[in-house]
């Protein structure tokens, strides 16, 4: 499977080179998990490097071509795949309240959906390694003080560590994206839960960065009202905080309102 001739579904672009391919399984084969879901699996040049290892594996894909592709050309069995949107599936059922890992060459314009998802379902998901648009996976990545650092960023490294493996140039792909892209891997940390208000922590990582420009005693005024952060954090831009700051503001407003 050296070559595939597909549509652009969804805005995925699919891979050419089996050699790809294989490193994106080696780095995911990494992850400790004994079951796997590659999402967006199209015609299925990565699923080749998953279906013969010692775990149990699914797909899903909401593609209808792409599954009959999958099942017609038996790539996968039919207990396998999964048709069906994983946005709009329940992710504590797939492998029955099982752990599992995720793994894709992830369609561009829900990428980072999937990622809120899975941290929404963190308990489930202990890794994932996938393709991003590079823009999207760098943000992921960045630490703070970064040009891309961001809202993903935060929300992201709060319950993950996070590792960029590469990058890939548009002639890898059919058909050609117009952006690069980045392969990246995400490992939940030990402790995975907040020591504060998770609501809270994600309402203001998302308000501060609305605004990223102003200082957080501007940014965070609705959620500040007539009250004013200490002066070494309300000077401050959201993007000069780790998350162990923002841990910390949230802390900070969540008493304010509690006066």
């Amino acid at each position: 499977m050296n070559t595939v001739k597909a549509k652009k579904s969804f805005g995925q672009h699919f891979l050419k080179s089996n050699d790809v391919a294989q490193k994106i399984a080696d780095y995911a084969l990494t992850h400790t998990c004994t079951k796997f879901l590659e999402i967006g699996p199209g015609m299925g040049m990565l699923t080749q490097f998953f279906i013969d290892k010692p775990i149990d594996f699914k797909v899903i894909e909401v593609d209808n071509d792409s599954v009959d592709y999958l099942l017609s050309h038996e790539i996968v069995k039919p207990h396998m795949c999964i048709h069906a949107d994983f946005l709009r599936i329940s992710v504590p059922d797939i492998f029955s309240r099982s752990q599992y890992c995720i793994v894709g060459n992830f369609p561009y314009n829900i990428s980072s959906q999937i990622v809120f998802k899975m941290i929404e379902h963190r308990e489930f998901i202990p890794g994932m390694t996938g393709m991003f648009q590079r823009e999207v996976a760098r943000r992921i990545c960045s630490p703070k003080g970064s040009k891309e650092y961001g809202i993903l960023s935060v929300l992201v490294q709060a319950f993950y560590t996070t590792e960029y493996h590469f990058t890939l140039d548009e002639h890898e792909f059919i058909p050609p994206p117009k952006v690069k892209s980045g392969v990246i891997s995400l490992f939940r940390k030990q402790d995975y839960t907040l020591p504060c208000d998770e609501k809270q922590f994600f309402e203001v990582v998302k308000t501060g960065f609305n605004q990223r420009r102003k200082t957080l005693n501007n940014s965070l005024k609705k959620l500040l009202g007539d009250a004013k952060l200490p002066i070494d954090i309300g000077l401050k831009r959201p993007e000069q905080l780790g998350v162990e700051e923002f841990i910390e503001l949230t802390n900070y407003i969540a008493q304010l309102r509690n006066k």
